[in-house]
């Protein structure tokens, strides 16, 4: 648990003046014949830091977790709704699962999440193999759930609340590199975007209390941590409002204030909505070096009708506007995109705009799929999805096509450049190269030698990269 102190240094002064995915397995614990729980989480980083709360949940009720499947008492699905092919995702691992519960009769199986919320108890009542169905500000409620489930009932909560953050829960950490970590800042949205279910499976927008933020980023650092990411659906709209004082904290100044916990502890931040990012948020970025010079700001379309359609509240130009002052503010930041191929009624035009809005934003690298209509969604109930999937998957390659080209080529320019990295362990391919992240968000390559390790910042050159990694060499400043 988080101590909620309100004499934090830094924090008073501030408040009196004015807060897809893949599979994540915990490492097994030495159980001591306690019951185990094995989670696997899917989608976005939200999903990942909420694993970690419900890890911590059970922890405190004498559940350990097991990264093998097949010894656990409770196995648990972390799920997304964005796209169908996630459900589908889910879906198929629960076909899994139900094999695995034929030959242990004891086991329960829950379905947490967005898909949860989303499908709630049409869940129970299609999916016979599921125990549990728990809605993402439910998680406190999974140990009665639990017992419900051990005396033969279904355990089920999908209530949304207006007030849950979790702000008073450590989150296990039990996959973590020990150098990187998810902090929570809020939860939920209350941007409506036609095509998204977030609101209707996360809730309404309310943000945590700033000081057990601070606080968490501390505790981190302390623990050997060198890198937290501010997690929210949309961070840029975080504000919360001391009880004490009535004064209001918004994401610029919650950033100085974690930033300022220690100068060697890295600061990133996803996602960001570009209605709402502000001067006062870059600004701050550049003001400060351990906060990193990378922003992921979803586009969604290039061009202004579409973006209409999604009710995205902003068009082209006051898109244009905002990475024009990102560039201006800070000239070596990176900004990546979320770009969606084929919405309702994109004409090749229209799709040439997006296309357009790639190689002019130069984004290192995006996010892109083709539209998937989500039920329940304005969307569906509105607009015709009325673009062919075979044109839809064309767009779509010719939107991955050009993003590598721009990729490629932003990472070609580093060549001859010298970052500041941050070791996170072990390349990919071979034990004998450390990999780690410099502030623009790009992964970089680079033979060991001396006695460093994953935490550690170091000084590489570039020498080679593709589009997806950066290759180079340890130097000396």
């Amino acid at each position: 648990m988080y101590d909620n102190n309100p004499t934090l240094p830094g924090i008073r002064k501030e408040i009196d003046e004015n807060r897809q995915g893949e599979a994540i397995f915990f490492e097994d614990i030495h159980a001591d014949g306690k019951r185990k729980f094995y989670i696997e989480s899917y989608g976005c980083q939200m999903n990942f830091s909420d694993s970690e709360i419900v890890a911590s949940i059970l922890s405190e009720v004498g559940f350990a977790p097991t990264r093998i499947m097949e010894s656990a008492d409770l196995v648990l699905v972390n799920t997304c709704s964005i796209r169908e092919k996630a459900e589908e995702t889910v879906r198929k691992r629960l076909q899994v699962f139900n094999q695995l519960k034929t030959k242990n009769p004891g086991m329960l199986i829950g379905v947490l999440g967005c898909m949860a919320e989303r499908l709630k108890a049409k869940f129970l009542e299609e999916e016979k193999l599921v125990d549990l169905v728990v809605g993402p500000d439910a998680y406190r409620d999974l140990p009665s759930l639990v017992q419900t489930a051990d005396d033969g009932e279904k355990g089920i909560n999908v209530f949304l609340s207006r007030e849950e953050t979790y702000a008073d829960i450590s989150p296990l950490r039990l996959d973590s590199n020990g150098v990187s970590a998810f902090i929570s800042i809020m939860r939920g949205c209350d941007n409506m975007c036609s095509f998204c279910v977030v609101p209707f499976t996360r809730g309404r927008e309310r943000s945590r209390d700033a000081f057990s933020i601070i606080s968490e980023a501390q505790h981190l650092f302390e623990k050997g941590y060198r890198e937290v990411t501010l997690l929210g659906q949309n961070v840029d709209s975080y504000k919360w409002t001391n009880p004490e004082t009535n004064s209001v904290v918004n994401f610029a100044q919650l950033l100085k204030e974690v930033a300022e916990v220690n100068s060697d502890l890295r600061v990133r931040f996803s996602t960001s909505h570009p209605k709402d990012i502000t001067d006062e948020v870059l600004h701050t970025m550049a003001a400060y070096e351990n906060i990193c010079k990378y922003i992921h700001l979803p586009v969604q379309s290039g061009n202004s009708r579409i973006l209409d359609l999604m009710n995205r509240t902003y068009d082209r130009e006051w898109y244009q506007n905002r990475v024009e002052a990102i560039y201006r503010i800070m000239p070596d930041c990176a900004i990546s995109s979320d770009i969606i191929a084929g919405f309702c009624t994109e004409t090749d035009e229209e799709h040439k705009d997006s296309c357009s809005m790639i190689e002019w934003a130069r984004y290192s690298m995006s996010y892109m799929f083709y539209y998937s209509e989500r039920p329940g969604t304005p969307a569906a109930k509105k607009l015709v999805d009325d673009v062919p999937l075979e044109i839809k998957k064309e767009r779509l390659n010719e939107i991955i096509a050009i993003q590598n080209r721009v990729s490629l080529q932003h990472n070609l320019a580093d060549i001859g450049k010298t970052f500041k990295v941050l070791i996170e362990g072990d390349s990919r391919k071979s034990s004998e190269e450390w990999k780690g992240r410099n502030s623009q968000n790009k992964m970089i390559v680079f033979p060991k030698s001396g006695s460093h390790k994953p935490g550690d910042y170091v000084y590489v050159k570039v020498r080679d990269a593709n589009s997806a990694t950066l290759l180079g060499d340890l130097v000396t400043l």
